[in-house]
């Protein structure tokens, strides 16, 4: 399946949680949209690597992603390593998106910073037609592939972004799919049933920052919510008009 974007995220929850809205928007448009885990978020403190597939297919669906994988790499271990380039290259040459979604540069977590590095390297390498990597189905080799842009999603840690996206029709679009994630965010039922300990991310006022956040990206734009990005590789425009 040719995608026209793919998100990448360390863990299930993370592109929810950072670029959801943007993600509702553009297949809202039309364009095949897929969400590539890394890991499957199997250190959390709360729920387990099953719920989680559960609850990232629940969120998949709210969104309306075409496809959504997990890379099964280990959380909290994973390496920038050739083990691990060669499987997101492999996942890239499969998909041939346009536009890739990557974790933040730098951010609270040790996993968002590091898949930023990996995934943003193995964009490029995967243009590199003296690497080779193969179709898991038929065992062919695959034909080099490299997206037209890696876009960084801000997540925990504020950043100044170089661009943002409306997501004022989709603001609650994307908080459904983030409370698809029953086990991780606020849920007095979940934490009746269980009795599992709160966390950073499951007390009321996450949520309410998450909402605040998106306002706050949007405040010199005139859109009411908008999620921002970082581009490391400088964006042009055919013309002024396409700036707001």
């Amino acid at each position: 399946m040719k995608l026209d974007i793919l998100a990448f995220g360390a863990h299930p929850d993370d592109v929810e949680l950072s670029c959801g809205g943007t993600v509702a928007a553009h297949t809202a448009a039309g364009k095949q949209v897929g969400i590539i885990d890394l890991t499957a978020g199997e250190l959390g403190t709360r729920g387990n690597p099953q719920l989680r597939q559960e609850e990232a297919a629940e969120a998949a669906r709210i969104l309306g992603v075409s496809v959504r994988e997990n890379l099964h790499f280990a959380d909290g271990y994973f390496t920038n390593d050739i083990t691990h380039k060669l499987a997101i290259v492999a996942t890239l040459r499969t998909y041939r998106p346009n536009i890739v979604l990557a974790p933040a540069l730098t951010d609270r977590h040790p996993d968002h910073g590091r898949a930023a590095q990996l995934v943003a390297e193995a964009c490029f390498l995967s243009g590199l037609a003296k690497i080779i990597t193969r179709n898991t189905e038929e065992g062919q080799a695959q034909s080099p592939w490299r997206p037209l842009a890696v876009y960084h999603y801000i997540q925990d840690t504020p950043q100044k972004p170089d661009f943002v996206v409306d997501i004022g029709a989709f603001i609650e679009q994307k908080i459904a799919s983030i409370h698809a994630y029953a086990s991780q965010f606020y849920n007095p039922k979940y934490q009746q049933q269980t009795g599992e300990a709160p966390t950073y991310i499951s007390d009321k006022t996450f949520l309410e920052r998450i909402h605040a956040r998106a306002l706050e990206m949007a405040r010199q734009t005139p859109f009411t919510y908008a999620e921002g990005f970082i581009a490391v590789r400088t964006p042009g425009v055919k013309n002024l008009f396409d700036l707001w």
